[in-house]
């Protein structure tokens, strides 16, 4: 990785450690589809923007979280809000929740259950 990918992150890295952990969220479609998820199991949904080293070292430090916890019975969906940001304001739209980066929404019965920002999201947000 050259340095400049190591200040601001390789897209190529940040994808593969990723994606065995997400579920992508691109469309409004897919949005639907985690929301009726929901309906029969806890649903997290991590916003993130590409261009913020923040959202990438909370992604990072959310991610070591899930690997190091494997009791864990949530699905998880991934949201570029950066690609889709017409998705995210849906979500802002749909269920109240100010728009924030990076942001973790936990859904139950397809409404919000919780919600977290910055340094405030963990796994403890899905299980409280």
């Amino acid at each position: 990785m050259s340095l400049f990918g190591k200040i601001f992150g390789d897209k190529k890295e940040e994808n593969d450690s990723s994606l065995p952990l997400w579920k992508l969220i691109e469309s409004e479609s897919d949005l639907k589809k985690a929301i009726e998820a929901s309906e029969n199991k806890t649903v997290a949904i991590f916003k993130h923007s590409t261009r913020c080293f923040i959202s990438k070292t909370v992604l990072k430090n959310f991610e070591s979280e899930l690997r190091d916890n494997e009791n864990n019975n949530a699905e998880f969906y991934f949201l570029d809000l950066i690609a889709y940001r017409a998705v995210s304001n849906k979500i802002a739209e749909d269920f109240g929740v100010r728009h924030e980066s990076p942001q973790l929404l936990v859904f139950e019965n397809g409404k919000v259950k919780n919600s977290a920002s910055h340094q405030d999201i963990s796994l403890s947000q899905i299980t409280e």
